[in-house]
């Protein structure tokens, strides 16, 4: 059986692997379609993250030392790729009743055949209901910080709302800004046919942040007063100036994106005390959040769940291109490491 590993930085394998006994708490699922996480993992993949370890990875230890004390991190040549995985159940433990073989499930998991996972008091591991999209269900992850990021920015009916950003993060923040109530919802991506995608799930209007304006062209949209919401998940410089331009008098910035540091140049002056902007840091995946307890991770993570399995949100065009398992390792260094601008979140599909 093969399974996705990281060699090196920016390298991407096949490699082979035997499946160990399942515990009596534990399934194993035979995968049937899974997805890559085109964001934070990409970051590790790419060898820049600061949990490199250079014991194991000498070629990067003069461009990122650890820090003194940090421990253990990504090993390349063990680091497996992926994120969601959907399949289903064929072997099952003795202690675990919530299962049974045949169930179609999706969870959290490294692209490979076979995924064992806990199957006791395992809310992340989810049966999939029939009829249900396999597309829907790989977008698990982030519509979690999609609906964080609206519920930060308080988007209510009426509102203007922009979303900087399109990937997977922004295409459902898009459908739920505008499911909300959002009388304008914007769309701001360099790349066309992720704007594209936007207009046909939500945005009434998109822009190209490339030789334009951004926070000039909000406010000629909404005669000058500037939006409610901007929700942000680039985490570009200029797109947070852009949004202390274009956000109305007290609005709100919810930043979901984990960004780098700034260059030089980055202003929080006149415009940002002038608009009195609200910066919110969205908290999908840490608690307390700003609705905690009432909102918890349990809480968001259900939520996510239902509202893509009863076809509420419509990730059929987020999940382009899919390509069969047997080449996930040059797609996934040609799809989401070197040209990310072809993909919005790369899809798997298993021979059946």
């Amino acid at each position: 059986m093969k399974k996705l590993v990281a060699v090196k930085p920016r390298i991407a394998e096949l490699l082979d692997y035997e499946d160990r006994a399942v515990a009596s708490n534990e399934v194993k699922i035979t995968v049937q379609y899974a997805s890559p996480k085109h964001g934070t993992e990409v970051i590790d993949f790419r060898g820049v993250s600061p949990f490199i370890d250079e014991e194991f990875n000498e070629e990067w230890k003069m461009f990122m030392p650890r820090p003194e004390g940090q421990k253990k991190g990504i090993v390349f040549g063990e680091f497996q790729l992926g994120n969601q995985v959907v399949g289903t159940i064929s072997e099952v433990g003795s202690d675990v009743t919530e299962y049974q073989v045949g169930d179609v499930v999706s969870t959290y998991g490294p692209i490979m055949e076979t995924v064992i996972v806990n199957g006791v008091n395992n809310y992340k591991l989810r049966k999939m209901p029939k009829g249900s999209s396999w597309k829907n269900a790989v977008c698990y992850d982030p519509a979690q910080f999609a609906m964080s990021g609206v519920r930060d920015a308080n988007v209510r009916a009426g509102d203007y709302v922009v979303v900087i950003g399109l990937g997977a993060i922004g295409q459902i923040a898009i459908q739920l800004a505008k499911k909300a109530g959002a009388s304008i919802v914007i769309g701001v991506d360099p790349i066309e046919h992720r704007c594209e995608i936007a207009k046909r799930h939500g945005a009434d209007y998109t822009f190209n942040p490339i030789g334009c304006d951004l926070g000039y062209e909000i406010k000629k949209l909404t005669n000058k007063m500037g939006v409610d919401s901007i929700i942000e998940t680039s985490g570009s410089s200029s797109a947070l100036q852009a949004a202390l331009r274009g956000i109305a008098y007290g609005g709100i910035i919810s930043y979901v994106a984990f960004t780098k540091p700034f260059p030089e140049g980055f202003n929080l002056g006149r415009e940002a005390h002038f608009n009195n902007a609200k910066i919110v840091f969205s908290r999908a995946s840490s608690e307390p959040n700003p609705d905690y307890p009432r909102w918890n991770r349990k809480r968001i993570e259900e939520t996510c769940w239902e509202l893509l399995m009863n076809g509420y949100l419509n990730c059929e065009d987020i999940i382009e291109p899919v390509v069969p398992f047997e080449e996930c390792a040059e797609a996934y260094m040609n799809f989401v490491d070197q040209n990310p601008e072809l993909s919005i979140k790369m899809g798997i599909e298993y021979k059946k």
